[in-house]
C-alpha cells in the first residue's frame, strides 16, 4: 500500500506513525513545505484525557512527549485586581517544536519517509497512491482547490490576536483581563517547558485600532503588550515568532473525503484557541483515521467510516469552541460583574464545566460564587443569608411587587387538550401538580385571545366567561396549595393557526373545520397551508382589543403576571421578523416599523394590567435563517419593550419559518438570553434544552439569565424543583402539609445520596499527571 501525507504537522506525522504501525510494509511518505525544525507558535496544550489516548495508541511517542511536558492543575483568572484559582483541571503543555521533533523521530523509527522543504501543488503526482492524507493546515491549498466539493465555510472572527512567548514561569493556565485606556485586552498564558510560556493576546477590533496596533511590526507589538501586561510579566521579556496580529478563522467542511483523499486536522476544521483543542483535534483525527483503516475492508469504506464516526465529536468540540470564542468577543458585557462571578463565567463559558463540576473540584471557589450571588439578592431587598447561602437556583427574586421564592420556572408548554378553548380537569391537574412541586413560577401554555386566534382546535383560550371561570379555578388552586406564582401567556397564532394537534402533524393545516387566519403579510407557512390575510388597520384594532380584553379577564382570574407572546412565528412575531413581514406601509421595513404593532398591543395591555403586577414578553432572539432576526436585533427588540414597561424578556428562538436551521445542543438558547440581559440591561428568562438543576445554577451564577424555564423535565417530574432543593439542601422550599412527610424523607436521604455520589465521582476520577508527577517527586519514606 502507498500512502502520501501532505503536511508534516501533528496530524500528518501522527497519522503516519499509526498507519505505519498497522502496515509495516506500506510505503508512507510525509511531504512538508517547511524545514524539519521550522514552526510558528510556542506551546501546545493537552488534557489528561487526550494523553490517555496517546498512551493507548503509541506508548513510545507518549512516553517521550510526557517527559517533555509542563504540568499544571490550576486555572488562574486575573480580573480587576483580583485573582481566582480553580484546581482539578489536569492540563499539560509542551513545546510545539519539541512535539514535532518527537513525532518526526518516532516516524523515522518506524520507516516513514519524511521529505521537508517540498511543495505539493497537485495531487496528480500521487496517482499511484492508495490513500492521500491532506493535513496541510489551516490554509490548506487542497481544501481551497476542491472547495466546491468539500463545501468548506470559513467564518473569520472579529477579535484580533497575536501568539507570542515569554521566559516568565507560570504555575497555572492564566487568564488576564486587563483594562486599558483604549479598551479591554486579554492574555491567555501557560507554561510549556522550563523557562518558557505561551502568551496569546486578544482584543476586539475597536480597541485594537484605538491602541494604535495597526501596522506595527512584531517587536513593536510585543513592546506594546509588555507595557500593558508588564505588571504581571515582572521584567521577563516577550518573545516573537511570526507573531503578527490576525483574525481567527472558524473552518467547517460539509465533506472531508474526495475519492481517496481525506482532510485531517485544521485542514478540515478548526477550534478556537480559547479551549486549546487544535492540536488535540488534529492528533485524534489521526487516531480515528487509523482505527477506520484497520477495521474497514477497503480504503473507500475506511474513509466513509472515518468521516461518519468522527464528525460528531469534532462538531461538539467546535460548538464548545464557538461558545467560548463568542464569550471572549463580548467580554465587555461582563466587565461590571463582581470579580468572582466574572471568574465563574470564564470557567463555565463553553458549557463543558458546570456549577456541580466546580463544586467537586473547587468547593471554596463555588462557595464564594454563592456568596456573591446572595449579596446581589440582599442588595435587592431580600433578607437572605450571605455567609451560608442557598444555591442561586433557590434565591428569591422580585418583579415589581411579585416575589418569587426561587428561580425555577415551569416553561409555557402547549398541551393541545382544551375543548373550544376551555381548560379542562387535565389542565387543573397539570398546573396544580406542578405548582406543588416547588417551582417559583408557572407559565400557562399560549392562551389564545379569540377562537380564530388558536393554533389548533386543542388550544386554550380566554375570550368568554366560561373560560375565565375555568382559569380562575386553576389559579385559585395554585394560590391555595403552593407558594408558586402563575403567569398567563397570551398569544395569537396568526399564519400558524388552523393547524392539527401536535401529535397529528405539527403546523400542518387542518383538513376540515379550519378558520380564516391573518398575518403581517400574505405568506403561507407551508406551500399547502391556508393563505393568511394581510391585516389592515381595522383587523389590527380588533386584535388589540381582544388582547386587552383577555388581559382584563386574566386579572379577574387572579393571575400574578402577564406575558405577551411575540415569538415562534405567531401573529405578533410575524410583524417583527423581516422573513414574514413584507409590508410597505408604516408597519413594514425597518425594525422600528416592524415593532410598531406589537408594541402598540403591549402598551394597551400594560395600561389595562395592574401597575403593581409584572409583564413579560416572549421573543425569538434569532430566526436561524440568513436575513432574519439575529442577536443584535433581539437586543434592540428587548430595549424597545423595556421602554414600554416590560419587566422580563422571555428569550426563545426560531420557529418563524419552516426552513430554519437551529443549532441544537445543551442550553442552546442561553447565549441569546446572555446577550439580551447583558447588553439591553433587562431581566431575562432563558429556556431551551435545559434539563438539570446543575445547568440552572450554572446559568444563574454566570449571569446569563435571571430565571430559568424548564419544559420537558417538568413534564415527567412535577416535583423537579423540590428534588433539586433536597439535593442542594435548600430547605425553605414550600411544600403542602399533606406532602411534608415525603419532603422530610427526601431531604434526609439526599444528604447521604449526595455524599455517596460525590465520593464516587472523586474515587472514579483518575489522578491527573500533575498529581502523579508530584507523588513521584516525593522522597521515599525511610524504612
Amino acid at each position: 500500500m502507498k500512502i502520501a501525507i501532505i503536511g508534516g504537522g501533528p496530524a500528518g506525522l501522527y497519522a503516519a506513525i499509526l498507519l505505519r504501525k498497522q502496515r509495516p510494509l506500506a510505503e508512507i511518505i510525509v511531504y512538508e513545505r517547511n524545514r524539519a525544525d521550522d514552526t510558528f507558535g510556542f506551546g501546545v496544550v493537552f488534557s489528561d484525557a487526550t494523553l490517555d489516548n496517546f498512551e493507548k495508541y503509541d506508548p513510545p511517542s507518549y512516553r517521550r512527549i510526557t517527559q517533555e511536558f509542563a504540568y499544571w492543575d490550576d486555572i488562574a483568572v486575573h480580573f480587576r485586581g483580583t485573582v481566582h484559582r480553580v484546581g482539578g483541571n489536569g492540563f499539560c503543555g509542551c513545546s510545539r517544536r519539541k512535539l514535532l521533533l518527537i513525532l518526526q523521530e518516532r516516524a523515522r523509527e518506524l520507516g516513514v519517509s519524511l521529505r521537508f522543504e517540498t511543495e505539493i501543488d497537485d495531487e496528480s503526482r500521487f496517482a499511484d497512491a492508495d490513500l492521500i492524507v491532506l493535513a496541510d493546515g489551516i490554509n490548506s491549498r487542497f481544501r481551497g482547490k476542491h472547495i466546491a466539493h468539500f463545501e468548506s465555510e470559513v467564518d473569520v472572527r472579529s477579535n484580533v490576536f497575536a501568539w507570542m512567548g515569554s521566559t516568565r514561569p507560570l504555575d497555572a493556565f492564566t487568564f488576564i483581563f486587563q483594562e486599558t485606556e483604549w479598551g479591554p485586552f486579554i492574555a491567555h498564558a501557560y507554561q510549556y517547558e522550563a523557562g518558557r510560556s505561551t502568551w496569546i493576546f486578544e482584543t476586539d477590533p475597536a480597541t485594537f485600532k484605538r491602541a494604535g496596533l495597526e501596522g506595527l511590526n512584531e517587536k513593536q507589538s510585543a513592546d506594546r503588550m509588555a507595557e500593558i501586561f508588564g505588571w504581571f510579566l515582572d521584567g521577563y521579556p516577550l518573545l516573537t515568532n511570526r507573531s503578527m496580529w490576525r483574525n481567527f478563522p472558524m473552518i467547517r467542511s460539509k465533506r472531508w473525503v474526495k475519492d481517496n483523499m481525506v482532510l485531517l486536522g485544521d485542514a478540515k476544521a478548526t477550534a478556537h484557541f480559547s479551549i486549546g483543542s487544535g492540536t488535540k483535534l488534529a492528533m485524534e483525527d489521526a487516531i480515528a483515521l487509523a482505527e477506520a483503516m484497520e477495521h474497514a475492508p477497503t480504503v473507500g469504506a475506511a474513509l466513509e467510516q472515518y468521516e461518519q464516526g468522527r464528525r460528531e465529536e469534532v462538531e461538539k468540540t467546535q460548538h464548545a469552541a464557538d461558545v467560548s470564542l463568542v464569550w471572549f468577543e463580548h467580554v465587555d458585557r461582563f466587565w461590571e460583574f463582581d470579580p468572582v462571578q466574572f471568574a465563574f463565567g470564564v470557567m463555565t463559558r463553553s458549557k463543558a464545566i458546570t456549577y456541580d463540576n466546580l463544586t467537586l473540584r473547587a468547593p471554596d471557589f463555588v462557595a464564594e460564587v454563592d456568596k456573591a450571588f446572595a449579596r446581589q439578592v440582599r442588595a435587592n431587598g431580600f433578607d437572605v443569608d450571605v455567609e451560608k447561602p442557598f444555591a442561586p437556583m433557590f434565591q428569591p427574586m422580585r418583579l415589581r411587587q411579585m416575589e418569587l421564592a426561587n428561580r425555577a420556572v415551569v416553561s409555557p408548554m402547549c398541551m393541545y387538550s382544551a375543548q373550544e378553548g376551555m381548560p379542562t380537569d387535565f389542565h387543573l391537574v397539570h398546573y396544580g401538580s406542578r405548582s406543588v412541586g416547588g417551582a417559583g413560577l408557572i407559565f400557562t401554555e399560549m392562551t389564545c385571545v379569540g377562537r380564530d386566534a388558536r393554533i389548533t382546535p386543542g388550544c386554550t383560550g380566554l375570550w368568554n366567561d366560561e373560560q375565565e371561570a375555568a382559569w380562575r379555578r386553576i389559579v385559585d388552586f395554585v394560590h391555595a396549595n403552593s407558594a408558586a406564582k402563575i403567569c398567563l401567556q397570551l398569544g395569537h397564532a396568526g399564519r400558524k393557526g388552523a393547524t392539527k394537534l401536535m401529535w397529528d402533524g405539527m403546523d400542518r393545516p387542518l383538513e376540515e373545520g379550519g378558520w380564516d387566519i391573518v398575518s403581517a403579510s400574505s405568506i403561507p407557512y407551508f406551500p399547502d397551508s391556508k393563505m393568511p390575510r394581510e391585516m389592515d388597520r381595522a383587523a389590527m384594532d380588533a386584535v388589540k382589543r381582544a388582547f386587552v380584553q383577555a388581559a382584563e379577564r386574566g386579572e379577574r382570574c387572579g393571575f400574578d403576571m402577564l406575558e405577551l407572546h411575540c415569538a415562534h412565528g405567531y401573529l405578533l412575531a410575524s410583524f417583527i421578523s423581516p422573513l414574514t413581514n413584507r409590508r410597505s406601509d408604516e408597519y413594514g421595513g425597518s425594525l422600528d416599523n416592524r415593532l410598531r404593532f406589537p408594541l402598540d398591543v403591549f402598551e394597551a395591555m400594560r395600561a389595562a394590567w395592574p401597575a403593581h403586577k409584572p409583564m413579560s414578553v416572549r421573543i425569538s432572539a434569532t430566526d436561524w435563517v440568513e436575513g432574519g432576526i439575529i442577536g443584535d436585533d433581539a437586543v434592540a427588540i428587548a430595549r424597545a419593550f423595556a421602554e414600554a414597561g416590560v419587566d422580563l424578556v422571555d428569550v426563545s428562538t426560531g420557529q418563524t419559518v419552516r426552513d430554519a436551521q437551529p443549532v441544537y445542543g445543551r442550553m442552546f438558547q442561553t447565549p441569546f438570553s446572555d446577550q439580551v440581559r447583558n447588553e439591553a440591561r433587562v431581566a431575562t428568562m432563558c429556556v431551551g434544552n435545559i434539563t438539570t438543576s446543575d445547568q440552572v445554577n450554572t446559568i444563574l451564577a454566570a449571569g446569563r439569565a435571571d430565571l430559568v424555564a424548564l419544559g420537558r423535565p417538568h413534564l415527567v417530574d412535577p416535583s423537579f424543583t423540590l428534588k433539586a432543593a433536597a439535593w442542594y439542601g435548600a430547605d425553605g422550599v414550600f411544600c403542602p402539609p399533606q406532602y411534608l412527610p415525603g419532603k422530610e424523607q427526601i431531604f434526609r436521604n439526599s444528604v447521604r445520596d449526595r455524599q455517596d455520589f460525590e465520593d464516587l465521582k472523586i474515587k472514579a476520577k483518575p489522578k491527573t499527571r500533575a498529581e502523579l508527577k508530584a507523588e513521584a517527586s516525593k522522597p521515599l519514606a525511610a524504612e
